[in-house]
């Protein structure tokens, strides 16, 4: 009878087994390789409301470890190798700047856990530009390249990035790019409105007030289908091949067990489902582009290959 216990004991622990792993986070830590206040850190901190207020993980801790487009955080994570209970959030910025800075440790290394959010680009002109479309752009633009200069992000970014996508669909070579490279979005909007250059480009957000109040003309946008109370045409529509989403995601460190990544997966998806996230995402204007799992691990290598292809093609990577 006491034997028949045991087995019976056992029985239960193996069938609860599953449902442990889909809910067994807990004790969570969410790096943001930034500095507080920027996108990987609103971000960082979004999902551990969300994760805490829904009981999906508790309790969640965010920190900070700002440097070098995020591959300072990056190689921590990786000397993390194993830790499940260690996300760090990151993007599109980190992928070009592993390959810009010439990073020892890319993201080949770490665990993919899901994609989250994105916000596509804008290139916009001055109101008084005589540039009223892309089309007008364009043709000023392989009349003399160097004479037509974009405003936008750090060199290599994604701002420079769809500078060089659009040069290339539109038969420009790409090195022969003027780009004007800023800190900030506020010092690129002064450049636009000082007429020091032809056009921008950054996220919607940080030019809406601009082209709202009029100052600013939107030209062009850089997703595949137009956006919801955004009226801009797509690059697409206007004869550019070109797509380019700034996303954000969050990664695992290498080498932890596929029954502590299948956890978070299950985390990130519960979360994703989650009206509050669904809130958040209206709150803050951004994008859902959720992809988790191996459809996740598939994404992050074409992108690696594709960024890399964008950073030669406009002479910063070799």
């Amino acid at each position: 009878m006491k034997h028949q216990n045991i087995v019976l004991a056992l029985s239960a622990l193996l069938l609860a087994a599953p449902a442990t792993l889909a809910q067994g986070v807990n004790n969570l830590r969410i790096m943001a390789p930034a500095s507080p206040g920027g996108g990987w850190d609103q971000t960082s901190r979004a999902i551990q409301t969300v994760l805490q207020e829904q009981g999906i993980v508790k309790p969640v801790q965010v920190f900070n470890v700002p440097g070098a487009g995020g591959t300072i955080g990056l190689a921590q994570l990786y000397n993390a190798k194993g830790d499940g209970s260690l996300l760090m959030t990151m993007g599109l910025v980190m992928v070009g700047a592993i390959q810009t800075n010439s990073s020892k440790v890319d993201l080949s290394r770490v665990t993919p856990i899901a994609r989250l959010t994105g916000e596509y680009e804008v290139i916009v002109v001055p109101a008084a530009s005589p540039h009223k479309n892309m089309a007008d752009l364009v043709a000023a633009w392989k009349a003399d390249p160097g004479k037509v200069a974009f405003a936008g992000g750090s060199a290599g970014g994604t701002d420079h990035m769809l500078v060089g996508l659009v040069a290339k669909a539109a038969g420009i070579d790409p090195k022969k790019v003027n780009y004007v490279p800023f800190s900030g979005g506020g010092e690129t909007l002064a450049a636009l409105l000082g007429n020091q250059v032809a056009a921008g480009v950054a996220g919607y957000g940080e030019f809406e007030a601009q082209i709202k109040a009029g100052k600013l003309r939107a030209i062009g946008i850089s997703s595949a289908k137009p956006q919801a109370g955004i009226p801009v045409p797509t690059l697409k529509s206007q004869g550019l091949n070109v797509e380019l989403a700034n996303w954000r995601g969050i990664v695992a460190a290498p080498g932890i067990s596929a029954g502590e990544k299948a956890a978070l997966v299950a985390a990130m998806d519960k979360m994703h489902a989650s009206k509050q996230w669904k809130d958040t995402l209206a709150t803050r204007n951004w994008t859902d582009l959720y992809l988790s799992g191996s459809r996740f691990d598939v994404y992050l290598k074409l992108e690696a290959a594709r960024t890399k292809e964008v950073l030669q093609s406009i002479g910063l990577v070799k």
